[in-house]
């Protein structure tokens, strides 16, 4: 009866673009999307229910009424959807699940150019930087790196350059050959600059030119009898040509593609994303969706769009599955309106292109059943452990808690998070805990009312199934009475160490439950436990070098503890203000003319 009196309503929709928002029995919105003809595209979903996909079935079936709003156009609906997506984050609606933002490779071409990762682009006007990517992960942003300082031999070290050429002797990258030595200051630094000038050109993709450009180089410096730099160029050229060979080439020197293609079946579903940059693979992504999100046109279209919003980039060119996008006019518009160039969607049914794609499906297929493995074994893993602790629901989520402190002082409680038995270090958190006693229980309950606090928070992780607390009985004693009083029903139980360190058993405060022979489940806890002790000691003895790196700045005149947080957030290192020039010092906030000339009397007066 329901399903019929929304299809009447439907019906009575005019046929104008718009978005539509489907609501459950409470008013909130489950589903948004777009259409260019609301009447046929809403209308559909209330016919012939049994026929539609599981997905769109269990939707509808959920769905108590709709609204619309309507538009001029197609394309102010897809604006108008990715916002909607965005702020009520729809459960039927796929999205990207990471909060991540994409990480670039940046080259900073001072006089002494250096590499480095940055997750954004500088938004400095006069910012002269060079920057490469985004690339999916940062560990092939530090990879990439890897490569280039290993290939031209420059500098990998934290020195600054030229204060630190000079001092100190070469480390052991010198002398094994890994760097040309900067800091011997044998270097002249118009060739440190046209060594940069080949990176350049390498991480542009250009390393036919790079490579003939060295090779004409070391025949020059050989003419000239300069063997010493001759060697040098040809073990640059052999290992830039060695590179190069093991790059796979799959389309023209010019060409930029981005290639989605799609693996589905009854149980989940994985996208995966083909990075070509000049004709080469230069990097590649993924994403998994679970039976209740496996993707169609309409909602690939809203993924479509968040996702270059993250990525900042879109290139000329977007490879796709049929079955992913049919229609892709409007987003095609909207991605050429916010590039501010032509770009082509390509559906490729035969040749070369089709083969791209073939490749990104297979690879979709691949990570999409690797996963469900990796998972399945999770999942045993998880439901033995809520058989052993007795749990009502399957801990998905699970929160561990450890105290570290240097007697009273930076008292730290670290917490780590684990999503389907794997750490998810994003949603890691710590709190500095405002009582100054050595007192852990106490600690403790403070870490935990404050987290419970945000629970309602959209910048702190979801309240967990499970909490682990590294200590005993004593621990859950103390939580236990604090989240009644909370009204929080979480199951908390404590790790008990034995004699080694090593979570021996785990309590709920009135039973001790051993795991000492249960390999799988030891070594699950002995892992969380280990990490929650790492990461709680590194946030507390970060606490503690910021406190002692703050005091000794406090000593100069007029600088005081904000003066002290602006310089060190700035320069990072003690090291580094100074060695900073009187130009670096003015441009931090709060810094006057007086301070800048007690600083670095300060540094001259202690020769530091």
């Amino acid at each position: 009866m329901k399903i019929e009196k929304l299809y009447e309503k439907a019906r009575l929709l005019p046929k104008k673009p718009g978005i539509y928002l489907m609501k459950d029995k409470n008013g909130k919105v489950i589903y948004v999307g777009k259409s260019k003809a609301l009447q046929n595209r809403v209308s559909q979903y209330f016919t012939q229910v049994e026929n539609h996909p599981v997905k769109t079935r269990r939707m509808v079936m959920a769905v108590d009424d709709f609204e619309c709003l309507f538009t001029d156009t197609e394309n102010e609906a897809l604006v108008l959807e990715n916002e909607f997506i965005k702020k009520y984050k729809p459960r039927y609606n796929i999205k990207l699940k990471d909060d991540r933002r994409y990480p670039y490779l940046k080259v900073e071409l001072s006089p002494f150019p250096r590499l480095s990762m940055v997750r954004s682009r500088s938004s400095v006007k006069h910012d002269t930087a060079k920057y490469f990517g985004p690339y999916s992960s940062s560990a092939t942003v530090y990879n990439l790196i890897d490569t280039v300082q290993k290939t031209f031999k420059i500098a990998s070290c934290k020195r600054r350059f030229p204060q630190d050429i000079g001092k100190g002797r070469p480390c052991l990258n010198y002398h094994i050959d890994r760097c040309m030595g900067l800091c011997t200051g044998k270097i002249p630094m118009d060739e440190y600059r046209a060594v940069f000038d080949k990176i350049l050109m390498f991480l542009k993709g250009d390393t036919k030119e790079v490579t003939e450009n060295i090779k004409h180089e070391m025949l020059k410096a050989s003419d000239e009898l300069n063997f010493e730099r001759a060697a040098k160029l040809r073990d640059m050229y052999i290992a830039l040509d060695k590179l190069s060979q093991n790059q796979k080439i799959i389309a023209s020197p010019e060409t930029d593609q981005d290639v989605f293609g799609i693996y589905t079946d009854e149980v989940s579903a994985c996208i995966a994303v083909l990075f070509i940059r000049r004709g080469k693979l230069a990097d590649m992504d993924s994403f998994i969706f679970g039976a209740d999100e496996i993707p169609d046109s309409s909602s690939f279209s809203a993924f479509l769009i968040e996702f270059y919003k993250k990525r900042e980039y879109v290139p000329r060119q977007i490879i796709v599955s049929h079955s992913l996008l049919w229609d892709c006019e409007p987003e095609r518009q909207y991605l050429t309106l916010q590039s501010g160039y032509h770009v082509k969607f390509v559906f490729p049914e035969r040749g070369e292109l089709k083969k791209l794609n073939d490749m990104a499906c297979e690879n979709a297929r691949s990570i999409a059943l690797h996963s469900r493995e990796v998972n399945q074994r999770s999942d045993t893993l998880l439901m033995e452990l809520a058989d052993i602790l007795k749990l009502e629901v399957l801990p998905e989520r699970i929160e561990a808690y450890d105290i570290s402190n240097t007697g009273d002082a930076h008292i730290t409680c670290g917490m780590i998070v684990l999503e389907n038995g794997n750490f998810r270090k994003r949603d890691y958190r710590s709190f500095n805990i405002k009582s100054e006693s050595q007192d852990d229980y106490a600690a403790m309950t403070e870490a935990l009312k404050r987290r419970i606090s945000h629970a309602d928070d959209e910048n702190f992780p979801p309240l967990p199934d499970l909490i682990l607390l590294d200590g005993g009985k004593g621990h859950v004693s103390t939580i236990k009475p604090l989240f009644a009083s909370l009204g929080v029903e979480i199951p908390v139980f404590g790790m008990v160490k034995d004699s080694f360190h090593k979570t021996r058993s785990l309590t709920d405060e009135e039973n001790e439950i051993s795991i000492a022979k249960n390999i799988p489940i030891f070594n699950f806890i002995y892992k969380i436990q280990e990490e929650v002790h790492r990461f709680s000691f590194s946030k507390m003895d970060s606490r503690r070098t910021k406190s002692m790196v703050s005091s000794k700045l406090e000593k100069i005149d007029g600088i005081g503890e904000i003066k002290s947080k602006r310089l060190m957030s700035h320069f990072k290192s003690i090291k580094a203000i100074s060695q900073a020039s009187e130009e670096d010092l003015r441009i931090i906030k709060g810094i006057s003319e007086r301070d800048v000339e007690n600083i670095m009397n300060f540094f001259k007066k202690h020769n530091l």
